[in-house]
């Protein structure tokens, strides 16, 4: 079983090819909102880097979000149209659990925080569990000072995660009880998305191209602005 991998939620488009002997190849490219321009080469690239054809993929995975509005678009609309190309299953995991995923070996509480625009945040907490971690909360919208707030009200020792950390690092760094998670992990990763979806994937945890859907959690800024023109 080959699992095609392909996230967009963020400013990066990370793109991986794996199965069960792991991850085979993958590409990261940070261009800004670049997506559309950098997503179908950066297929083609990783899959030469794994030495296979697309048409070997058997399952298209996909980061649903939430994350940046216009970058969902292109990575959901191009998975879908590859797994109804193929005829295969496909396969949607959430950005804020895919943060989380790489730093599953600590025993500390993990807030994933993805930069929303507008002053707020993307987030979720999680906790360690075998083989991965568990999201304690509901995906959500808040204030960097709300999310510091809720990491107080914890009491616990906390690893946060994600480009929402560094944007509004001056609100977190003065809690005692919180490390900020290096860039290297700031955006989630097609490598991560190709290992958990491989798990769901032997469980049989499809979804057809037409009923998967993003993940945006709010609407988008030109509806709102164009809500806010008509209340005027």
């Amino acid at each position: 079983m080959l699992i095609l991998g392909i996230d967009t939620a963020t400013p990066q488009v990370s793109v991986a090819v794996g199965g069960h002997e792991g991850v085979l190849a993958s590409t990261q490219s940070l261009r800004g909102r670049q997506h559309a321009e950098v997503l179908t080469p950066a297929i083609e690239f990783t899959c030469r880097q794994a030495r296979i054809e697309l048409s070997e993929i058997s399952v298209v995975a996909v980061d649903l979000g939430p994350g940046l509005y216009t970058g969902l678009r292109v990575g959901v609309a191009a998975a879908k149209a590859m797994a109804h190309a193929l005829r295969v299953p496909m396969i949607g995991v959430s950005s804020l659990d895919l943060l989380a995923f790489p730093v599953r070996f600590s025993n500390r509480l993990i807030a994933a925080v993805v930069d929303a625009r507008r002053g707020e945040l993307f987030s979720a907490f999680y906790r360690q569990v075998p083989g991965g971690v568990q999201r304690l909360s509901e995906q959500h919208v808040a204030t960097p000072d709300d999310v510091a707030s809720e990491l107080l009200a914890t009491g616990e020792d906390c690893l946060l995660v994600g480009d929402g950390g560094l944007r509004y690092r001056e609100v977190f760094e003065g809690l005692t009880k919180v490390e900020i998670v290096d860039a290297g992990l700031a955006h989630p990763s097609a490598a991560s998305l190709v290992q958990l979806a491989h798990a769901q994937a032997l469980r049989e945890q499809f979804v057809k191209p037409w009923d998967l859907q993003p993940l945006y959690l709010r609407k988008p800024d030109a509806e709102i602005n164009w809500t806010t023109r008509e209340a005027g």
